[in-house]
């Protein structure tokens, strides 16, 4: 077992299974543990990034906000076939939307943008973006291992623009400090939500992130009472 109050990377999914009288729903809890051979390394250097942001340049947690940005009125597509959904986290069956977002740690403010894609294109515009926000200082971007983060445009782009992409471990994205933003955001705009349209959900989340920039302090002390800050090796044998 991991030591009390370890970080426990967590998903939940929905699974089916045919029966002679109809379907049947089971929801599942899942735990996966890294099997990363430089998982302490990688995750030192995040942890040193949290603590001692380099004083050339600014840090930056990136991530995308998935599937709880999804078409509204769900009923209205295909009830029957989709059990009842935790909320916020909507299965449906066209025009999924995607959330890119980057938590700048300084100042604890988020910066996002809302796209029907989530391909390299649309990371590296984001990337962009933030390097106009910032221009003369190097931006440490802190981000897991999703393969448009590694496209070779985006590397070769990041290196010319003084960008270093600071990649997580394997099935480390709990260690992304922008996971507890968007667990705040789930809970406070999109719990118990059916938007009728992509522009009201859109809204909800737009209101969100305003009222939370307006109230946004510098982020500091990151599991500082963690048991992961003595960990000399990842306890791949946990259950």
């Amino acid at each position: 077992m991991l030591p009390r109050g370890t970080p426990r990377p967590r998903g939940t999914h929905h699974s089916g299974r045919l029966t002679p009288t109809g379907s049947s729903w089971q929801t599942t809890t899942t735990w996966k543990a890294s099997t990363d051979p430089q998982f302490i390394a990688k995750m030192q250097r995040v942890l040193e990034l949290y603590d001692t942001p380099p004083a050339d340049g600014r840090v930056v947690c990136v991530d995308e906000f998935g599937r709880s940005i999804s078409s509204p009125a769900r009923e209205r597509l295909a009830p029957s076939l989709f059990p009842a959904p935790a909320a916020g986290h909507l299965q449906p069956l066209r025009r999924r939307v995607h959330m890119l977002a980057a938590l700048d740690l300084a100042t604890g403010k988020i910066y996002y943008r809302i796209r029907k894609r989530k391909r390299w294109r649309e990371f590296l515009a984001l990337l962009k973006t933030l390097r106009a926000r910032w221009p003369g200082e190097t931006l440490y971007v802190v981000l897991d291992n999703f393969s448009p983060h590694k496209h070779p445009n985006v590397w070769a782009w990041a290196e010319a623009n003084k960008v270093e992409l600071v990649f997580l471990p394997t099935y480390g994205s709990w260690l992304n400090w922008i996971e507890s933003e968007f667990a705040a955001l789930r809970y406070f705009a999109l719990n118990g939500t059916d938007h009728r349209s992509h522009d009201e959900q859109n809204a909800a989340i737009s209101a969100y992130i305003r009222w939370h920039n307006a109230r946004a302090e510098p982020k500091t002390a990151f599991a500082s009472e963690s048991p992961i800050r003595t960990w000399t090796q990842y306890p791949a044998k946990a259950a």
